[in-house]
């Protein structure tokens, strides 16, 4: 990684569907360039993916929440696996602190929320405590 390939995936961020021309164009590279670099950072992993950024509540999720869980440890792998099959999760992430788990859970409304809390995070046997914090507005920080 340089400061071009820097450029490059700020490039992307704003725009991943941006063709090669204007990804060159915009970093000041030539369009062969940008084509290796680009194919570069996908077959060394640093792209992961290409997706579309969604407007939750347009999309119909008019509930947001970051939901923190304390688990046993030890069912990490397990209990990472149950997550994945929760279609509200939509961000997962391991951290350090007063709690292991934080989640950001996106739901059609409250209801919605409190069944994917109550009845789906904590049925799992490796979860102890939830704690969840309502999201009444986000915003994405990436400028396109």
């Amino acid at each position: 990684m340089d400061e071009v390939d820097s450029r490059v995936l700020a490039e992307l961020r704003k725009d991943g569907r941006a063709s090669i021309s204007a990804v060159a164009q915009a970093t000041h590279i030539s369009r062969a360039n940008a084509y290796a670099r680009v194919n570069r950072l996908i077959e060394s992993h640093v792209i992961t993916g290409f997706g579309a950024r969604v407007d939750p509540v347009l999309a119909g999720q008019h509930s947001s929440a970051y939901v923190t869980l304390t688990v046993n440890q030890a069912s990490w792998q397990e209990m990472r696996a149950r997550l994945a099959q929760i279609p509200e999760v939509v961000h997962v992430a391991l951290v350090g602190g007063d709690y292991d788990v934080m989640l950001l859970v996106r739901a059609r409304d409250n209801g919605d929320l409190r069944r994917v809390v109550l009845e789906e995070l904590q049925a799992i046997p490796a979860v102890r405590t939830t704690k969840t914090a309502l999201i009444f507005e986000d915003f994405e920080t990436i400028q396109a």
